[in-house]
C-alpha cells in the first residue's frame, strides 16, 4: 500500500492561520493519499532523500565557506571579495537554508503559537515515521480495516432503536442503536479519514494535531472505534462539551463525554456561613442523607472547622553505597542550620511553593526524603515535585555519589492508604464539628442520643479496629469525598487518602445532647489547575464561592474548600449513623435506590 503524507499546515506568508483540515483521497481500497502542501515538494524524490541531499548539501558549503574565510582572513584578503566557486556555494548555501527552513521550521514554530501537541503518547520513533513522504510498501494484501468484521452483532432493539447506514470500504451495512449524540452526519471528507484511520495510515492519537478541531477529531475517532469494535456508542453523548479545553492537560483522545447527575445538599451552615454543597453521584439516597445531616446541623445552630495544616507532599528515593553516607545526608537535611539554603533553593519553582519540613526516613542505603510545602490555591502535586527536583540538583553538588531513584519513592504517599499521611497528614488536615440537640436527633435523624455513641464506638471505632483499617474508622466518608471531587474537578483517585477519616460522637449536657466530630488528616483539594478549569467543575467551585485562585490571600479558597468537604462528611456520618441506628438503611435504599420496576416480571417476560 503506498500512502504519500503531506502537512496540513498552511504556510503562507504573514497569515498566521490555524492548521486546514487535512484532505484524504481514497483512490482505491489500498491507496490512501493525504493531500497538502510542503517545501519538500520541491523535488521529485522520495522525502527521506530529499532531506539527505539538502542536509549534505548545507553542512558541506557550510564547511567550505568557513574554510575559504579562515584562508583569507590569514592572506589579508577582503572577505567580499569572491571567486566564481564561492558564489555557487553562497548560492547553495541560500537554497539548502530555505529548503530546510520551510521544511522543519514552519511547522515547528506553527506547533508553538497555534496550539499544544497532543501527540503526547507518540515516540520519536513514531514521530519519524509518519513524517515520511512515502511508506514502505505494506505486506498486508489488504488495509486493516478491510479485514475487520464491521457488522453489529444482533442484539434486542433498546428503546426505539434507529437505523443508520453506514459506508465500510464500499460495504453497506445497516446498525441498529439507540438514538447517537453525534447528530451531524458524516461528510465524504471525514468518511476517507475514517478509512485512514482504520488502515494505519494516521494515527488516532495524532487526529487534534492533523486535523486542527478537537471535535471533528473526537467524532472520527468515535467512528473508527465503532467500526473496530462492532459496538454501539450511541448513549455516550458528543455534542455539547468543549473539547479544545481539554487538549494537552485533562483527557487524551476523547471520544465523548460522561453524564452524572449533579444534586444539592444543604444549605450547610459551617462557620457562620451557608454553603450550597455540589454532588456527583449516581448512588440513591447519598444526596438526600447528606441533606439530612445538614439540616440538623443548621437547627443545632452550625458546625464548626479548624485547619490544623497545610502542606503538600512529595518523597524521592536515593541511593548510596553505603547505610552511612544516606545517613549523612539525613542529618545534613534535618540540620536547622542548612533549612534556609534548601528553602531558598526549593523556592524558586514557583510563586507560591513554600518549603515548609523535610522528614527523612532510611532503608538500608536507600534515603525517602518527604518534602512538605505550601501550594497556594493549587492542589500542588507538580508544584512540590519541581521543588524537590531543585534540591535534589543542588543536593549532587556535594553527595555526588548519590543516585536518583525516582522523584516519588512512595514515601509521600499519594493515592494509597498510608500511615503517613493518616499520621503526618497530606495537603489540608481538617476538624470538624457540632453540637446537636437532643431534640433534633429526636425529630430529624429519627434515633437517640445514647444509641448513636454506642453505634458509633462498636461500629466506626470497635469494628474498623477488628478489620485492620487505616484511617477508615467512620461510616462513609469516601462517599462524600468523592462526590464533592468529581463536582468539583479534584482528582477522583486521591479519594483514597483524602477519605481518612475518624469520626467521634459522645454525650454532652448530661447526656442530653450529642457532640459529633469528623478529623480528617489528608483532604487534597485545589481550586486551580486540572479539571477545575472545565465549564461544569468551575460552576460548581462557583456555586461555593472558591472558584479560581484568591487574589487577596493565595490558598483560602483552596482552604475553605477543605473545610467544606469536612463539613459535608459530617453530614453525611451523622445522617447514615442516624438511619442505621434506628433501622431505617436498608427501606431508603429500596425506596430511593432501587428501581420500581416488577423485576420478576422482567424476567418472566
Amino acid at each position: 500500500m503506498d500512502v504519500a503524507r503531506r502537512s496540513t499546515m498552511e504556510t503562507a506568508a504573514g497569515k498566521g492561520r490555524r492548521p486546514g483540515p487535512m484532505k484524504v483521497k481514497v483512490v482505491d481500497e489500498n491507496d490512501v493519499v493525504v493531500v497538502g502542501a510542503k517545501a519538500s515538494d520541491a523535488l521529485p524524490l522520495p522525502l527521506y532523500l530529499t532531506n539527505a541531499v539538502f542536509f549534505t548539501l548545507f553542512f558541506s558549503v557550510v564547511y567550505f565557506l568557513l574554510t575559504r574565510w579562515r584562508e583569507k582572513i590569514r592572506t589579508s584578503t577582503p572577505l567580499h571579495v569572491v571567486n566564481l566557486s564561492e558564489i555557487v556555494a553562497i548560492l547553495a548555501f541560500v537554497a539548502s537554508f530555505i529548503y530546510l527552513l520551510g521544511f522543519f521550521g514552519i511547522d515547528f514554530v506553527q506547533s508553538l503559537i497555534l496550539r499544544p501537541s497532543n501527540d503526547v503518547w507518540a515516540t520519536d520513533d513514531d514521530e519519524e515515521e509518519h513524517e515520511r513522504m512515502i511508506l514502505k510498501d505494506d505486506a498486508r494484501k489488504v488495509p486493516c480495516g478491510a479485514g475487520l468484521d464491521c457488522s453489529i452483532p444482533q442484539i434486542a432493539p433498546i428503546a426505539s432503536p434507529k437505523a443508520v447506514a453506514q459506508k465500510v470500504f464500499d460495504k453497506e451495512v445497516v446498525i441498529s442503536t439507540p438514538t447517537d449524540f453525534s447528530t451531524q452526519p458524516l461528510s465524504e471528507e471525514d468518511e476517507d479519514v475514517i478509512k485512514a484511520v482504520l488502515s494505519g495510515s494516521i494515527p488516532s492519537y495524532s487526529l487534534e494535531s492533523k486535523l486542527g478541531d478537537c471535535k471533528r477529531a473526537a467524532a472520527i475517532r468515535r467512528e473508527a472505534l465503532q467500526r473496530i469494535t462492532g459496538k454501539s456508542l450511541g448513549g455516550l453523548p458528543l455534542e455539547g462539551f468543549d473539547y479544545e479545553s481539554i487538549l494537552g492537560q485533562c483527557c487524551e483522545m476523547p471520544v465523548g463525554y460522561i453524564q452524572i447527575p449533579v444534586g444539592i445538599a444543604g444549605p450547610l451552615m459551617l462557620d457562620g456561613r451557608e454553603f450550597s454543597v455540589p454532588m456527583a453521584t449516581t448512588e440513591g439516597c447519598l444526596v438526600a442523607s447528606t441533606n439530612r445531616g445538614c439540616k440538623a446541623i443548621n437547627l443545632s445552630g452550625g458546625a464548626s472547622s479548624v485547619l490544623l495544616r497545610d502542606g503538600m507532599t512529595r518523597a524521592p528515593c536515593v541511593r548510596f553505597n553505603s547505610a552511612k553516607r544516606a545517613a549523612e545526608l539525613k542529618f545534613f537535611l534535618e540540620d536547622p542550620n542548612n533549612y534556609d539554603t534548601l528553602a531558598t533553593v526549593f523556592n524558586r519553582s514557583s510563586r507560591f511553593g513554600r518549603l515548609q519540613t523535610i522528614k527523612c526516613a532510611i532503608a538500608g542505603k536507600n534515603l525517602y526524603m518527604r518534602f512538605t510545602c505550601s501550594t497556594g490555591d493549587a492542589m500542588g502535586m507538580n508544584m512540590v515535585s519541581k521543588g524537590v527536583q531543585n534540591v535534589l540538583d543542588f543536593l549532587q553538588n556535594d553527595f555526588a555519589d548519590m543516585d536518583v531513584i525516582g522523584i516519588s519513592g512512595n514515601y509521600c504517599s499519594d493515592k494509597k492508604p498510608a500511615a503517613v499521611n493518616w499520621i503526618e497528614g497530606r495537603g489540608k488536615s481538617v476538624v470538624c464539628e457540632a453540637v446537636i440537640k437532643g431534640d433534633v436527633v429526636r425529630k430529624v435523624l429519627k434515633t437517640n442520643v445514647e444509641a448513636l455513641c454506642e453505634l458509633n464506638m462498636l461500629k466506626n471505632l470497635t469494628g474498623s479496629a477488628m478489620a485492620g483499617a487505616l484511617g477508615g474508622f467512620n461510616a462513609h466518608a469516601s462517599n462524600i469525598v468523592s462526590a464533592i471531587y468529581i463536582a468539583t474537578g479534584q482528582d477522583p483517585a486521591q479519594n483514597v487518602e483524602s477519605s481518612h477519616c475518624i469520626t467521634m460522637m459522645e454525650p454532652i449536657n448530661d447526656g442530653k445532647d450529642l457532640h459529633v466530630s469528623v478529623t480528617m488528616p489528608s483532604i487534597e483539594v485545589g481550586t486551580v489547575g486540572g479539571g477545575t478549569q472545565l465549564a461544569s467543575q468551575s460552576a460548581c467551585l462557583n456555586l461555593l464561592g472558591v472558584k479560581g485562585a484568591n487574589r487577596e490571600a493565595p490558598g483560602a479558597n483552596a482552604r475553605l474548600l477543605a473545610t467544606v468537604v469536612a463539613g459535608s462528611v459530617l453530614a453525611g456520618e451523622l445522617s447514615l449513623m442516624s438511619a442505621i441506628s434506628a433501622g431505617q438503611l436498608v427501606r431508603s435504599h429500596m425506596k430511593y435506590n432501587r428501581s420500581s420496576k416488577d423485576v420478576s416480571a422482567v424476567a418472566s417476560a
